[in-house]
């Protein structure tokens, strides 16, 4: 295999006669701190019309600067040192600034990773669009209003004339993602650049979103960069992808040929630290360590401090770009001509090694012995109208939810956005105030109690939020983070009992000793994961109440906190609250699966009941919508319309108002549970029938 580089050319890098095949290419981007430190460094690819290419990698290697360079809407201290941007034949990095504000939002677009803060919150949804439309389209002033009512429309908001009225903070995270892709929509551009577009929604949000930027694809022929972290999005997405680490492509190829036969060795730890139900009784394959800061050597191999198929000259010299067959390039030394006779010998392996570690016991462990009960569980919020505030209705956040959880197992709550999940979880602490039912932890009535009688049950349950870097105080050190909770529940005899105490826990999440005098700040995201995860062991709880604790968090990431919470409940017989929307997470870590809708549970099982053989509507829909690496899974359900409000659910089943199969029974009672198997319930009266 040769590695000569006027031989095997880097992916983009074209002569003239494919160029004019392609609608964007990129060639040698280099972007550099003002202090010459490389954040993009020789990046190139190229984009056909209709075709959608996948930058994908880890938080911190240069995707969305990538991004930024292509826009040059690069921050302060930024530049794009040397490459070529070239948009439809012309020289985007030559253009006057007045000229490249016609191409942004006319030729070329972006979607936004957060749409909270690039909305503007004074503007309502209507006039931003309408921006859009006066600098990019030439529409008469009569004309732009019906086509804001029409873009919202076409991105699947109900109530569009209604809607274009309201502000930013009137919408829900996937409405307001939604706006955002209308607002880029409006100028009708040839090249669309989405940035994480789906990272924060819920699956059926997600797949909504995704099939409107297929269905305008298909359309008008637009091209899609699509930068994203999820491999489930790629395959269902891409046409071609490339993997970035450390703000290189280190390897390039046709989407098929990148999930059945991938070459990088980062590539392959990817796949393999993917969870799903196969994996249950092993760790999952993370990788260790981070992506390199900036400023680190470029003179040897990125990825080799973490990779185990790693030799000297891989810590010595940098990997050349070698072009393999069926389109795919890669930047690895495994596949330089020297090596080319040990290549063919390589094994991709997406699994990893079994555990050494028993799984049986946290299976067994206390199974029959109940550590949470929950009965009729209600948190309703009074909405206040009027100069007096008077109560007018109230909101059922929480309407009637029972479950229990034995010692040492794990159950997960799951749903859309806005359901009550978290509502739940602080209830079940008292963070928020029952209006009714029953909560008994250890066989202690939680609900009622004094605030002193309180304070001593807290200490066996404690919570881990969704944002490590927001639930951690940024003016303290990690130790004085630990410290605070055993001060506040008197844990440990004195201050050196106290230290040796932190000391065992950041040993116990996989952190160094030394670091517990450092500030959050200074960890990258999964490390103050584990840092959140530290703090609530330090008061030794026996019920750990997880609030998406990994949906922020990279797969590699990911893959860490996940072996770090199932090694801590074989451990220590920990019990899980796992509240999530991820469903491939749900099915490696939990025993038993509530599903959730509009603050009621509407299906619950085992895992194998209810991800395997769902039986409520509810659940087929959102397990259709998460997309699988396989290309296999259930036929998309489409839910029609957005959640009803909680403050005023519809008559009968509330699901009716979205469900396909719903009947007059459905809108007239809600469904009484139904019995499928002894651990498999379900409120539906298509189950009951």
């Amino acid at each position: 295999m040769k590695s000569d580089l006027s031989l095997n050319p880097l992916p983009g890098v074209l002569d003239e006669s494919e160029r004019a095949e392609f609608l964007l290419n990129v060639a040698g981007l280099v972007a550099r701190l003002n202090n010459g430190v490389r954040i993009v460094d020789d990046i190139s690819f190229s984009i056909k019309q209709g075709e959608t290419f996948a930058l994908l990698g880890e938080s911190g290697c240069g995707k969305s600067m990538t991004a930024l360079s292509l826009m040059r809407l690069l921050p302060d201290g930024i530049r794009v040192a040397s490459g070529d941007i070239k948009l439809d034949e012309e020289d985007i990095l030559a253009l006057p600034e007045y000229a490249m504000r016609k191409v942004r939002g006319g030729q070329m677009a972006m979607i936004f990773q957060e749409p909270g803060l690039s909305l503007n919150p004074v503007m309502t949804v209507g006039d931003q669009i309408a921006e859009a439309l006066k600098l990019h389209q030439k529409l008469r002033a009569e004309e732009i209003r019906p086509r804001c009512v029409e873009l919202l429309e076409q991105v699947g908001i109900s109530d569009a004339p209604r809607r274009a009225n309201e502000y930013p903070f009137q919408l829900s995270g996937g409405m307001k993602q939604r706006v955002m892709i209308a607002m880029a929509l409006a100028g009708q551009p040839k090249m669309l650049i989405a940035d994480e577009p789906t990272t924060a929604l819920d699956v059926t949000i997600q797949a909504q979103v995704l099939k409107l930027l297929r269905d305008t694809q298909q359309k008008t022929g637009m091209a899609l960069l699509l930068i994203t972290h999820d491999l489930g999005v790629v395959a269902q997405m891409a046409h071609q992808v490339g993997v970035m680490y450390a703000g290189q492509i280190i390897e390039q190829a046709p989407r098929e040929q990148l999930f059945t036969r991938p070459a990088h060795p980062y590539t392959q730890k990817l796949f393999a630290a993917l969870p799903d139900a196969g994996r249950s009784g092993q760790p999952l394959a993370a990788i260790p360590g981070n992506v390199p800061p900036l400023g680190a050597s470029l003179s040897a191999c990125r990825f080799a401090p973490r990779c185990d198929k790693a030799w000297s000259l891989c810590h010595d010299q940098a990997p050349e770009w070698t072009q393999l067959e069926n389109g795919q390039g890669v930047r690895c030394h495994l596949y330089t001509a020297q090596m080319g006779s040990e290549k063919s010998n390589l094994k991709v392996s997406l699994s990893p090694e079994p555990s050494t570690a028993s799984g049986e016991a946290a299976e067994e462990v206390g199974r029959d012995s109940s550590l949470l009960q929950v009965e009729n569980l209600q948190v309703h919020f009074p909405i206040h109208k009027g100069i007096l505030q008077r109560t007018v209705g109230h909101v059922k956040a929480v309407d009637g939810v029972s479950m229990n959880i034995p010692a040492g197992r794990t159950l997960a709550l799951v749903g859309e956005s806005g359901c009550g999940k978290t509502t739940v979880g602080k209830a079940l602490l008292q963070l928020i105030t029952p209006t009714a039912g029953s909560v008994r932890f250890a066989g202690h009535e939680l609900i009622g109690i004094s605030t002193r009688q309180l304070r001593k049950q807290r200490a066996g349950m404690q919570m881990i939020f969704q944002d490590p870097y927001a639930s951690l105080n940024p003016k303290m050190r990690v130790a004085e983070i630990l410290q605070e909770g055993m001060d506040a529940l008197s844990i440990a005899n004195n201050s050196d009992e106290r230290q040796r105490r932190i000391d065992e826990l950041l040993e116990q999440v996989g952190l160094e000793k030394a670091s517990k005098w450092r500030y959050p700040h200074e960890f990258s995201g999964g490390q103050r994961q584990r840092i959140a995860i530290a703090r609530v062991l330090a008061v030794n709880p026996n019920l750990l109440i997880c609030d998406e604790p990994t949906s922020a968090l990279d797969v590699s990431v990911q893959a860490q906190i996940l072996n770090l919470l199932k090694s801590l409940q074989q451990q220590l017989g920990l019990s899980y609250l796992f509240i999530s929307h991820n469903l491939a997470v749900v099915e490696y870590l939990a025993h038993e699966v509530y599903v959730m809708y509009l603050g009621r549970i509407v299906e619950r099982g085992t895992v194998e009941e209810v991800l395997h053989a769902p039986k409520h509507p509810y659940t087929q829909a959102l397990l259709s919508a998460v997309p699988r690496i396989d290309g296999q899974g259930m036929k998309t359900v489409r839910l029609a319309g957005e959640t009803p409000s909680p403050s005023n659910p519809p008559q009968g089943c509330h699901f009716h108002t979205r469900c396909a199969h719903a009947m007059t029974e459905c809108r007239e009672v809600y469904p009484r549970e139904t019995i499928i198997t002894a651990t498999h319930r379900v409120h539906c009266h298509l189950a009951a029938e």
